[in-house]
């Protein structure tokens, strides 16, 4: 009996269940239907404004602005024709241009499609008023990078840009989605996962024609982390005025830490053509422009050093007794190997160490690159960090090549030898790293490590201490007696670098070089040297692509002294 009356409860209760699905299902199926795609939840975002980005004394060098975006939600479009006929006449672009902008960006129904960026806010107004009459069409508010210093910061800070597939491949794990910007160089990629925002929204409940019936949730954006650079404003400035109508680059290091003053390359461009819509014609011409103004020379770009790389043979050769301060060679303007003549920029006579580094007399260094041997000057090089990355927090960086065997196939000559230790042949080397060796010629053997970012969100970068960096360990005699040489270029009346003589006040050393370059091109010319002052120590290197005579790079270097001094930082 109760088992009857159990078993009509669990029928009865499967005919209540069977009924009402077979109402909602059959009878009320089309209502319920309707009422699903009426109505829908959206999820609107609102971007994450970037980190800003700010020199040494606050200075602002990168920053946002506030931009407004037209896009287009795939899923509520009802007449895309209209649509984009009334878009069309609205931003002045054909509506067929428009459909084939929105077929190639879709990525899903729900995800907007942006048909364009940093619009104006009276047009972001009018297309607002009309987007009830075409569902589907939004207005986004948004940032727009841009850089007060133009030019002259580019190559540092880098620029921003949408976000490469393969890019959205290897970050999907920390956020990064098909409409997300993007560091693409400089410091705007290096440190791109901490100056990036984190994106916020709104959760609202949309009827059929994309009208908002109500708001579900709320999600702020979050800014991302400011960042301090140790880059002078004052000083990149002057950099990039005193490179006008050059290729080359200049770079300032602070010899106590590393911390980067300065780094300049030119030809450069205008980073905000990558965010701001109305300079995007520029981009084509970057890109095709055969000074290739992209390439930051001062970290990714290779040169022989010429005459600066005599440091490191001179080095070798005092320390390892091959020649002691006193011992000489004649100068007669070349030295003969075989038939090949081997020039020197000048008949300069009897030359010891310290008159052939301030003369930069070739034969004298071909002598000593002989009696010190290709493999030990490949080790000094080495030991200074020349063909290895400096480790500069920027992106791109080359390594440089120093090479003292013939490659596989060639042979290696004694005019091998000879082009070695005035550093052509093989040898390449980067601005930035002949800046690094001139600032442990400067501190003894101590190698900094350059950086260009000082704090980020408030915190201090940790710097090493500077008893704790590597070191090449030399006889102090060693460093004096090179140092001498350095010195005697600025200050000897017949010194390659004598013109720096102008800046008062100063104890300047340095090393001037001029590097063969390709056929029928002018010589790469160099300076590099250091200074001291109450005020700051730096390391400097003004290189010249093409700059003809090392004249040209000691010119450059006297006015960047000059101006440094008129700004009160030496």
């Amino acid at each position: 009996m109760r088992l009857n009356f159990l078993q009509s409860i669990i029928f009865f209760s499967l005919g209540l269940i069977i009924c009402g699905l077979f109402y909602m299902q059959i009878i009320r199926g089309d209502y319920y239907h309707l009422q699903s795609m009426n109505n829908r939840i959206r999820v609107v975002p609102s971007d994450g404004p970037r980190g800003k980005i700010f020199d040494r004394n606050g200075i602002l060098l990168a920053g946002n602005r506030i931009v407004y975006h037209v896009g287009v939600v795939p899923q509520d479009v009802e007449d895309r024709t209209a649509l984009f006929v009334y878009l069309g006449q609205v931003l002045d672009r054909s509506p067929d241009f428009l459909e084939r902008q929105f077929q190639r960006k879709e990525v899903a129904p729900f995800a907007p499609v942006i048909l364009a960026q940093g619009i104006s806010r009276e047009m972001a107004v009018k297309i607002e008023e009309e987007k009830f009459v075409y569902p589907g069409l939004i207005v986004q508010q948004g940032y727009e990078r841009y850089y007060p210093l133009s030019e002259a910061g580019a190559h540092v800070l880098g620029y921003v840009g949408k976000i490469d597939e393969d890019e959205i491949e290897d970050n999907q794990q920390y956020g990064y989605t098909p409409l997300s910007f993007v560091g693409k160089t400089g410091v705007e990629k290096r440190y791109d996962d901490v100056l990036r925002g984190e994106p916020g929204g709104r959760q609202i409940e949309v009827d059929s024609r994309g009208t908002q019936v109500r708001l579900l949730g709320l999600k702020d954006p979050v800014p991302g982390n400011d960042v301090v650079l140790t880059i002078d404003q004052r000083v990149q400035n002057a950099a990039q005025e005193l490179l006008q109508g050059y290729r080359g680059s200049i770079v300032v290091m602070d010899l106590t830490n590393g911390d980067l003053m300065s780094l300049v390359s030119s030809p450069s461009y205008d980073p905000n053509a990558f965010s701001d819509k109305s300079k995007n014609q520029n981009i084509t011409s970057y890109f095709n422009d055969p000074s290739t103004p992209l390439i930051n020379r001062a970290v990714s770009g290779q040169y022989p050093p010429g005459s600066v790389f005599k440091i490191p043979v001179a080095l070798a050769a005092i320390q390892l007794h091959k020649i002691t301060p006193y011992t000489t060679y004649d100068c007669p303007g070349y030295m003969m190997v075989g038939k090949r003549r081997f020039g020197c920029s000048h008949v300069h006579g009897v030359q010891d160490l310290r008159a052939a580094l301030a003369h930069s007399c070739n034969v004298f260094f071909f002598h000593v690159g002989q009696l010190v041997t290709p493999p030990i000057i490949g080790a000094f090089a080495r030991a200074f960090g020349l063909n290895r990355r400096t480790g500069v927090d920027l992106p791109f960086e080359a390594k440089g090549n120093i090479e003292t065997k013939a490659p596989a196939g060639e042979s290696w000559y004694t005019g091998d030898v000879l082009n070695l230790s005035i550093g052509q042949g093989y040898t390449l080397t980067t601005p930035l790293q002949l800046t690094v060796m001139m600032g442990a010629v400067a501190n003894d053997g101590v190698i900094l490590r350059p950086r260009v970012v000082k704090q980020v969100g408030g915190m201090d970068v940790p710097v090493m201490d500077f008893s704790k960096r590597p070191r090449v360990r030399l006889r102090d005699q060693t460093w004096t007696v090179v140092q001498q040489g350095l010195k005697a270029v600025v200050d000897d009346p017949e010194g390659t670098g004598h013109d720096l003589k102008d800046v008062p006040g100063l104890d300047i050393y340095g090393k001037t070089g001029t590097a063969q370059s390709v056929r029928d091109k002018p010589n790469h010319a160099w300076f590099v040297g250091y200074t001291r002052s109450p005020k700051a120590s730096i390391a400097f290197c003004v290189f010249l692509e093409y700059g003809g005579s090392s004249e040209n790079s000691v010119r450059i270097a006297r006015d960047l002294l000059l101006k440094l001094q008129s700004l009160q930082i030496l």
